[in-house]
């Protein structure tokens, strides 16, 4: 190779790489707001790699080839890190390959995400800086390689392979470290973290990968344990007569290591508390403790501050109202390949919400005021054993032509369908009135704008405000008609959020909040409500997230359940509380671990890094168990249905 070609293909390799590495560096700056050292070693390392990859490959072409794939190269960068930012933006999520199997939830919410990229124009801009240069200096990045193209190959090949082994070399370093760049690499499968410490191509490669051939992760099970060594009263476990070594057959092994050692939840004095009462189920569409106010929604104050009252739970967000409705109706965590199958409906699920009740003699219901056929709600719900289900164009009987629905008349039009029937009955509401966008062509939004035109908010947090209290409405009416059908003492309201509104910024949800919410744990803390008008105020300062509602409400209402089968666990039990969030990152009643800097802060004096490590086997034996469930419809083979 002569001395000039050589110096041709450096120059071209270094604005490669100055090039990859401003596109990287711009994402980073525009979205986290530290590095670690091995964050930035890892990402220069393989950018380095792809930079000796796109010099090699536009060198051993003609040179009209070797720019068209030099413009492709740039293009498609451009369009992949645009994506994620926008995305990030708008599901506080990353997007995955995945996800494309449960796009329509995009596309039907197309003209939001066509504001977030006029909002993230200037990011979407730098991340065109490099396309437009090397279509500006096409000229003097001279593609034309005048040289042996066959020894620049293989100088190019040599190079790769060299780089590779250095990347690994570092990733080994990373070795022991919870994940750091080796874990995310070889034992853990979580985007989040793969876009933050290995960088957005690198992550992009990754999953890419996995979706294609698969990828199983390395975990070290660990199972729940109690916070009370020896109890006063020796409560029953809520466990049945599972066959568990005959399991070994036919699960994974860490699956029936997280079942066959898991104890499983205490019964507990409040187990049968409701038995034979009717229940009223409801994942709120974007309902957060932030509108609950004593004048503007006096029904949602007084169900949060009488009955059960949560001081410490989370509505952990994964991918929009899907992932919230999945943890309220599985007790499971979801993760981006489990909502896609989950969501065909073929999935057994023995402990389904509506099949549960059915079995203890219910009457069974489930609506929802919005189409049925989004997301393919009416698959899943039948799975669950809902086979009455009833929403837009469905047979509900309500106005569908505006955007959001209302749920004042949704609980107006099925009310007395379940009242009317003599079996005690229970009733699954899934809400949409709380829905973004947050501005006045919502039509709730419209509907209640003179309740909240006079406070001292922005547009955006008064509309919300205005949504919510058509929810805070629609709970009113129900308790009234409850009441006025003497039913209202025998019935339970249960109502958790399917995620918080994220389609306000954090400025404006800590506008609301009477305390500074971070991005990360506290803009999830939220209000469960579990309540009936006979019951005293009990407080619970255990800390719980959606995926324990439905383990809680089974034993509650006197259920026989097997404990061990869920993810989530009785928030009333003896076991301790967790709450886990998209990233891996939790908080527990002792510490507070954030995933993205492996950094913990200690609420007990006395907890140490065996504790954290602990915890940290528990949230992968957790995410692991309840992906393996879905996955590979578990359930079925558990209970040996054909």
């Amino acid at each position: 190779m002569g001395g000039d070609n050589l110096k041709k293909l450096i120059l071209r390799f270094l604005i490669n790489l100055i090039l990859l590495l401003w596109l990287e560096f711009v994402f980073q700056l525009s979205i986290f707001d530290n590095f670690e050292k091995s964050t930035i070693l890892s990402i220069l390392i393989f950018t380095i790699l792809i930079a000796i990859f796109i010099t090699t490959l536009t060198n051993v072409f003609n040179e009209k080839v070797n720019k068209i794939i030099t413009y492709v190269f740039y293009s498609i960068l451009f369009i992949l890190y645009s994506i994620q930012i926008v995305f990030k933006n708008f599901f506080n999520t990353f997007f995955s390959f995945s996800l494309l199997k449960i796009s329509d939830q995009a596309f039907d919410f197309a003209d939001q995400i066509f504001k977030l990229i006029g909002a993230n124009i200037c990011y979407i801009i730098l991340f065109a800086i490099p396309l437009i240069l090397v279509i500006i200096f096409r000229k003097k990045l001279d593609l034309n390689n005048n040289g042996n193209r066959i020894t620049t190959l293989i100088i190019g090949i040599i190079l790769l392979l060299l780089n590779y082994l250095g990347f690994v070399l570092f990733l080994n370093s990373q070795k022991d470290i919870y994940l750091s760049p080796y874990s995310l690499y070889y034992e853990v499968n979580e985007n989040e973290l793969n876009v933050q410490k290995l960088g957005v191509i690198n992550s992009y490669y990754l999953d890419l990968k996995r979706l294609i051939f698969g990828f199983d992760e390395k975990v070290k099970t660990e199972v729940p344990q109690e916070t009370e060594e020896n109890p006063i009263i020796n409560y029953q476990y809520n466990i049945t007569d599972i066959d568990i070594e005959s399991l070994k057959d036919v699960l994974d092994v860490n699956t029936y290591n997280y079942i066959a050692t898991n104890p499983g939840t205490r019964q507990n004095k409040y187990t049968g508390l409701f038995k034979g009462k009717n229940l009223i189920y409801i994942v709120a569409e974007s309902f957060s403790e932030i509108a609950i106010n004593p004048e503007l929604t006096p029904t949602l104050y007084k169900l949060t501050n009488s009955g059960f009252v949560f001081n410490n739970f989370y509505t952990p967000n994964y991918l929009s109202t899907i992932g919230g409705e999945f943890q309220a109706l599985t007790g499971l965590i979801p993760n981006k390949t489990t909502l896609s199958t989950w969501r065909n409906g073929s999935n057994y699920f023995p402990y389904g919400l509506s099949t549960i009740f059915k079995n203890e003699g219910y009457a069974t219901y489930a609506y929802h005021n919005h189409s049925g056929y989004f997301q393919d709600r009416n698959k899943y719900l039948k799975a669950l054993g809902f086979d009455n289900f009833k929403a837009c164009k469905m047979g509900l009987n309500i106005d569908c032509d505006k955007w959001p629905e209302s749920d004042v008349e949704m609980i107006e039009a099925t009310f007395n369908e379940y009242m009317s029937n003599e079996q005690p009955f229970m009733t699954y509401y899934m809400t949409v009135s709380g829905h973004l966008n947050y501005n006045w062509y919502n039509s709730m939004a419209v509907k209640n704008k003179d309740l909240v035109k006079d406070l001292s908010y922005s547009d955006s947090v008064k509309a919300y405000l205005a949504t919510q209290i058509e929810l805070d409405k629609a709970l009113e009416l129900l308790i009234n008609k409850l009441q006025e059908y003497d039913q209202l003492d025998d019935t339970v309201i249960v109502l958790l959020a399917d995620h918080y509104p994220y389609g306000l910024n954090i400025d404006d949800i800590n506008a609301l909040s009477t305390y500074k919410r971070d991005s990360l744990f506290e803009i999830n803390h939220n209000k469960l409500i579990i309540w009936n008008s006979q019951l005293n105020t009990i407080t619970v300062d255990k800390v719980a997230m959606s995926s324990d509602v439905l383990p809680t409400v089974y034993n509650l209402f006197g259920i026989n359940y097997d404990s061990r089968l869920f993810s989530g666990t009785d928030i009333l039990s003896t076991t301790e509380g967790i709450a886990i969030f998209g990233n891996r990152s939790w908080i527990t009643d002792k510490a507070i671990y954030n995933a993205t800097t492996n950094t913990y802060v200690s609420i007990d004096k006395e907890i140490d890094q065996y504790y954290i490590d602990r915890i940290n086997r528990l949230v992968s034996s957790k995410i692991d168990f309840s992906k393996q469930i879905i996955n590979h419809d578990y359930y079925r083979k558990i209970f040996k249905e054909a």
